[in-house]
């Protein structure tokens, strides 16, 4: 559980320093299971809403999109490059 409370506490501080919660004016409305709802709570440590909201919506936002990346550059590597190992 610890890390996923520290994956929180990274996501977060990050949105933060990036300026992802300034000028909070938005509003959303959705209609989710609750299994997904007391999941997602147990996993994170979140108990507010907002708060639960903010951590999913801020995760999507940081994403760094590495799979797609990585899959881009396949096989664009010389295979005579030496690489020393």
């Amino acid at each position: 559980m610890q890390g996923s409370r520290d994956r929180v506490s990274a996501v977060m501080a990050r949105a933060a320093q990036v300026g992802l919660f300034d000028k909070e004016s938005g509003r959303i409305g959705a209609r989710v299971s609750t299994t997904l709802i007391e999941k997602a709570r147990a996993r994170t440590g979140l108990t507010s809403d907002t708060d639960l909201m903010k951590f999913a919506l801020a995760s999507v936002a940081l994403e760094d999109d590495f799979a797609e990346t990585f899959a881009e550059v396949r096989g664009s590597v010389d295979p005579a490059l030496k690489l020393d190992f």
